[in-house]
C-alpha cells in the first residue's frame, strides 16, 4: 500500500486539476464530455498511483506532475509550454529588453528544434546561423521530443560560457557543430540611418515594450537633419515580440481603419485594435522587407501595411505563426502559456501557417549585378578609344550613394529592390503634385 504522504499527494494532484476542470464549466462543454474529462483524470490519478507504489526507484512527484503538464501542452501545439518559475522569470527579462545567452527565437516545427531567426548582432548571428536551421544537439543531447523552453534553458546560461549545438541545414549533407560564447543580449529594437539623402532605413529586430517609443524618438531625430522623402521598414529575422508593440508600429504608417483583429473560442480573446489619425503620423512611401524569418508581430505589422495598400512589401513569404499565447501566472510562481486565439489582418486573412505573402517577391540570393543579362559587361560611349569629352562635368546625381552604402546594396539585393521601388515611388509622388498644380 502506498503510505498515506504518497496517497494523500495523489489525491491532491487529482483535486487540483479537478477544480481546474470545473473552473471551465461555463465554457461550451457537452456533459459527455465533461464525464469523460472526469474518467480520463481519474485514470491519471491512477497511475501516478501505481507509480508511487511499484516503480523501482522512488518517484519524484513533483518532476512526475511538472511533466505530465508539459506533455499535456507539446499535444497541443508548438507554442503553449509551461513555465516553471525560473523560465517564467527569464521571459519577462526578455520581453523587458535583456538576457544572457546565444541569441535566437526557436520553436518546433515537425518536431524538430528549428531556428525562426538569429537576433541581430548576438553570438549565434555572427556564427552564421540562419532561419529554418535545425538544431539536432545541445551539449552532446539530442534535441528529438525537446521542448522548446527546455532548449532555451540550454542555450541560456552566464556570460563567457560556452554552449555546444550541432545544426542541419537544409541542402547539406554534413552536419555542422559549432561552440558558441554566451552573451549578455542587449535587445536595442530600432536602429536608423538614412541609405541615400531623403531615403531613411529603420530597422526592428523585434518588438520589446520600448520599440514604439525608440521608433519615433530615432523618427523625430532623423527628420529634424533632412526631410525623409521614402522609409524603409526591415522586419527581415523579426521573429516577433508583443503584440501592443507591433499594433502601435503600425500605427505610426496608419491613419484609420483595423490594425490586427483576434478571434478565438471565448468572447473576451476576440479583439479588433484600430489605427488612430494623429499629429505625428508619418505619411511618406515605406516599403517593408519580410523573409522566413519574419514571424508574429512583425507579420502583423505586413499584413497591415498590406492590407491598407499604404507601402510595398518586398522579399520572401514570412513565417506564419499567427497565434496568441497568454501567459497566466500559477501560485508557485510558475506560469502557464497557452494558445488563446488567432491573428487576422485587416482584410480577414489568416496568418497562421501562411504567413504574408510579399508583393515583390525576391530572394536573398539573387544577385544585384549592373552588368547586362546575359552576364557581359555593359559597355558605354566613354569606355571607347578616343572618344569625345563633354566640355562640362556631369553633375553629382541627386541621390548620391556612398560607397559603403553601394557595397551594401550590391550584397543585399532586398534591400535594393526597395529602395529602387521608393525611389520610383518618390518621382511618381513629385509627378502627381506637379500635374496638380498645372
Amino acid at each position: 500500500m502506498a503510505s498515506p504522504t504518497r496517497s494523500g499527494w495523489t489525491i491532491f494532484v487529482l483535486c487540483s486539476l479537478l477544480l481546474v476542470f470545473a473552473a471551465t464549466a461555463s465554457a461550451d462543454i457537452s456533459q459527455e464530455q465533461r464525464e469523460k474529462t472526469y474518467k480520463q483524470l481519474e485514470i491519471f490519478s491512477n497511475v501516478l498511483s501505481i507509480l508511487q507504489e511499484n516503480y523501482v526507484e522512488e518517484i519524484d512527484t513533483q518532476k512526475a506532475v511538472d511533466g505530465a503538464i508539459q506533455g499535456l501542452l507539446l499535444t497541443l501545439d508548438p507554442h503553449s509550454s509551461y513555465l516553471k518559475p525560473e523560465e517564467l522569470k527569464d521571459l519577462q527579462e526578455e520581453t523587458g529588453g535583456s538576457f544572457s545567452g546565444i541569441g535566437i527565437e526557436i520553436t518546433i516545427k515537425d518536431g524538430i528544434l528549428t531556428v525562426v531567426s538569429p537576433i541581430e548582432g548576438t553570438p549565434a548571428d555572427e556564427a552564421g546561423i540562419k532561419a529554418n536551421d535545425l538544431i539536432v544537439e545541445i551539449d552532446g543531447q539530442k534535441t528529438k521530443d525537446m521542448s522548446s523552453d527546455e532548449a532555451i534553458k540550454r542555450l541560456r546560461g552566464t556570460r563567457g560560457s560556452k554552449v555546444n549545438i550541432t545544426i542541419q541545414r537544409e541542402g547539406e549533407n554534413q552536419l555542422r557543430p559549432m561552440t558558441l560564447v554566451r552573451d549578455v543580449i542587449p535587445i536595442h529594437s530600432v536602429k536608423a540611418s538614412f541609405l541615400t539623402p531623403g531615403f531613411a532605413y529603420f530597422r526592428v529586430t523585434n518588438f520589446q515594450s520600448h520599440t514604439t517609443r525608440d521608433f519615433k524618438k530615432e523618427l523625430l531625430s532623423l527628420q529634424k537633419k533632412q526631410n525623409i522623402r521614402g522609409l524603409i521598414l526591415d522586419l527581415r529575422n523579426n521573429p516577433g515580440g508583443l503584440l501592443n508593440q507591433a499594433v502601435s508600429v503600425s500605427d505610426i504608417f496608419l491613419r484609420k481603419g483595423t490594425i490586427v483583429s483576434t478571434k478565438g473560442r471565448t468572447e473576451d480573446q476576440n479583439m479588433v485594435f484600430q489605427a488612430h489619425s494623429t499629429a505625428d503620423d508619418a505619411g511618406m512611401p515605406i516599403v517593408v522587407l519580410i523573409n522566413e524569418g519574419s514571424a508574429s508581430a512583425s507579420e502583423i505589422v505586413a499584413g497591415a501595411i498590406q492590407d491598407h495598400k499604404r507601402g510595398v512589401i518586398v522579399g520572401t513569404r514570412s513565417f506564419g505563426k499567427g497565434s496568441v499565447q497568454t501567459i497566466i501566472p500559477l501560485p508557485d510562481g510558475a506560469g502557464l502559456r497557452m494558445t488563446t486565439a488567432r491573428y487576422y489582418t485587416p482584410a480577414n486573412r489568416s496568418i497562421q501557417a501562411l504567413g504574408i505573402n510579399p508583393d515583390v517577391e525576391i530572394s536573398a540570393q539573387e544577385s544585384a549585378k549592373e552588368d547586362s543579362p546575359d552576364g557581359e559587361q555593359t559597355l558605354r560611349e566613354t569606355d571607347l578609344k578616343n572618344h569625345i569629352k563633354d566640355q562640362k562635368e556631369l553633375p553629382p546625381p541627386a541621390m548620391a550613394i556612398d560607397p559603403e552604402t553601394k557595397e551594401r546594396l550590391k550584397n543585399d539585393p532586398q534591400l535594393n529592390t526597395a529602395l529602387n521601388i521608393l525611389k520610383s515611388l518618390d518621382l511618381f509622388s513629385s509627378y502627381r503634385k506637379l500635374q496638380a498644380s498645372r
